[in-house]
């Protein structure tokens, strides 16, 4: 069976079991006289924290029951097709969860205290996946902030301070190698290891990601070596600094997958390593008690251009097809009742979008938190790209010795062309 056949097959088999599921649901509100709502959530290593959060909402009122429906994103989305969603979701906020906000099929949510509870200026972060006019289709729940990992140990052993321009950053690796240290350690046998870190940190900390890609859809068919803008003109010197910076990994980069980098940082194997609050787990089982610490890319030489590299992690939203908004809508308040959503976000190491959201307090994090606070923050270019175009592999080719200028130039036609088929 081919590839696209089994997975043909996982998702009507997953729709079945929702539709299996969806009988079962209404017998169980017919029973004890509570309203059904089927709860969407992905996420899967937060899934044990959020059945304990639905429980926890169940037992403290009787008119609504919420049912945690973790059959993934295929299923979800097959739920769509056939008229029959989720009635409330909270996932990951990217590119597959905007095809129905673009097609209106979310409903609007800017009259509930949640969405006023949310920070204004996260609306353009949203908006880069596409929006339906009028409407506040999604609204962020958690943000996970990425940048460079750590060791403090190390940094202070040696004496170095976090650089926050590039010579610094320059300075910190010609340090450490002279000590017999490796500055970077690297995981580019993990193709996405190098997309959401080396090329997103680089990019986003030179541009402008949200005009650069708004930009990019205005060129449409015409993205190339002559338009305004393009990955070959803007993204060349970004591209530039990645490289750079990769002289300074372990020699054997290239056959390192994510997991080994989580293990050789646990060992204390390297200085820095550009990953998420997700390695930190990883890292915590074989080193619990290693002092880490997080800080953006510096590309530039002023620090007043230092980013942190963010994904709306989280994004809540209810489904215009919804047969119980009133129920889901009370649920959604729930959520974003502030113990509610900073005990979330402190147990996936996550940063509230809510205004006047108290700091993070793991220390892991927190060297990320002025610049969220402050709004310098940017999406990686890996998320926007639209998914027919293989931007992870791309960058993977450039970090293993391809033409960058020729893989760029790829891009674009790969864009114009995308462009061109969806006119």
């Amino acid at each position: 069976m081919s590839g696209t056949s089994r997975r043909k097959t996982r998702v009507l088999a997953a729709s079945l079991a929702l539709v299996l599921a969806g009988g079962a649901l209404a017998a169980c509100s017919a029973s004890d006289g509570r309203e059904t709502i089927r709860f969407a959530f992905a996420k899967p290593e937060a899934i044990p924290y959020m059945k304990e959060l639905v429980q926890k909402y169940n037992s403290s009122q009787d008119k609504v029951n919420v049912v945690l429906d973790t059959s993934g994103v295929d299923a979800f989305s097959a739920g769509f097709v056939r008229g029959d969603p989720p009635d409330i979701g909270l996932n990951n906020y990217n590119q597959e969860t905007a095809r129905f906000i673009q097609r209106c099929a979310m409903s609007d949510l800017s009259g509930t205290a949640a969405a006023k509870s949310v920070r204004e200026d996260l609306t353009p972060f949203m908006d880069q996946f596409g929006v339906c006019p009028g409407r506040t289709s999604a609204i962020p729940y958690s943000i996970m902030g990425a940048a460079v990992i750590y060791n403090k140990e190390i940094f202070q052993k040696q004496g170095l301070d976090v650089p926050t321009t590039w010579d610094e950053l320059i300075a910190v690796c010609e340090k450490l190698k002279a000590a017999g240290i490796t500055p970077f350690y690297a995981t580019f046998a993990d193709s996405w290891t190098i997309g959401q870190g080396w090329y997103d940190y680089t990019v986003g900390g030179t541009l402008n990601t949200v005009a650069f890609f708004d930009d990019l859809a205005k060129e449409g068919v015409n993205v190339g070596p002559t338009s305004q803008v393009s990955f070959q003109k803007d993204q060349a010197a970004p591209v530039d600094k990645m490289l750079e910076l990769s002289k300074y990994v372990n020699k054997d980069a290239p056959s390192r997958a994510y997991g080994d980098g989580n293990t050789a940082m646990a060992k204390g194997e390297a200085a820095m390593y550009m990953q998420g609050p997700w390695a930190f787990g990883e890292i915590a089982k074989a080193a619990p008690d290693l002092q880490l610490g997080m800080f953006p890319l510096p590309v530039t030489n002023n620090a007043g251009d230092l980013k942190a590299r963010i994904n709306m992690d989280l994004a809540a939203w209810i489904p215009e097809a919804s047969k119980h908004h009133a129920a889901a809508r009370a649920f959604l308040e729930y959520l974003y009742q502030p113990e509610v959503i900073k005990a979330y976000n402190e147990s996936q190491l996550g940063f509230m979008p809510t205004k006047n959201a108290p700091p993070v307090a793991d220390e892991r994090i927190l060297g990320l938190q002025k610049y969220i606070d402050a709004g310098e923050m940017y999406q990686g270019s890996t998320q926007l790209v639209p998914r027919a175009i293989p931007i992870m592999n791309y960058v993977q080719a450039i970090m293993l010795g391809s033409d960058p200028a020729k893989i760029l130039s790829n891009i674009d036609a790969d864009y114009a062309r995308l462009a061109y088929r969806q006119q």
